[in-house]
């Protein structure tokens, strides 16, 4: 009686372990970008041509996206992109196939799924941020944007005070020089009145010894 519990066990789990390893093919419809997470706003990881065979590792049950593996790589693609074979014919993912094709339904987690996969990617190094969801991550970068614009804003208007300062500085000097230069001149023209006339210039006469002077 054990061995034929022990029989029924083992035949149960060879005849599940298919469904349960299992990963259907699927096709790609258009040239499609196969993203880091289920949504469009997650950065591109590669173009899968429109015709390319993929393997659909798994869905999600809320939103029709689903992980789907290309010479190699992974990323994620909407369901609306992708057929697969049912029952001789190819049909669109959508939930109501993921059973009957064998396609489990999973999770989305940006820290293990990029661990695993995008160590090496450049937006790896934000993914704290991007761990949020895409929206908050837009949202945080968009901020900080404004942010640097108002600090290159604030420092244009700072240097073009200092500019407009140093324009006044340079004007008044310009014009207290000129005042100077003016007095002086004004002062040396008051000098040359005021020098007395050579008396010879008015009692020098004919005969007058003093003229040979």
């Amino acid at each position: 009686m054990k061995n034929l519990f022990v029989k029924i066990a083992a035949a149960g789990l060879l005849i599940l372990a298919p469904a349960i390893a299992q990963a259907a093919e699927g096709y790609s419809t258009a040239n499609v970008n196969m993203r880091a997470g289920p949504s469009t706003r997650y950065p591109a990881v590669a173009v899968i041509p429109a015709g390319s065979s993929v393997e659909i590792r798994g869905c999600l049950s809320d939103v029709n996206w689903c992980d789907v593996e290309f010479y190699g790589g992974r990323g994620w693609v909407s369901g609306q992109y992708v057929q697969a074979l049912y029952q001789q014919r190819r049909i669109y993912v959508g939930p109501q196939y993921y059973r009957p094709l064998g396609i489990p339904v999973i999770r989305f987690s940006v820290d293990n799924y990029w661990d695993r996969y995008y160590r090496n990617r450049d937006f790896y190094r934000d993914r704290d941020r991007w761990s949020r969801g895409p929206d908050y991550y837009y949202r945080d970068r968009d901020n900080r944007d404004r942010d640097n614009r108002d600090r290159d804003r604030n420092w244009r208007e700072r240097d073009g005070n200092r500019d407009g300062r140093d324009r006044d500085r340079d004007w008044r000097d310009d014009n207290q020089r000129d005042d100077r230069q003016r007095g002086e001149r004004q002062r040396d023209d008051r000098r040359g009145d005021d020098r007395r006339p050579d008396r010879r210039d008015f009692d020098c006469r004919p005969g007058d010894p003093t003229c040979d002077e």
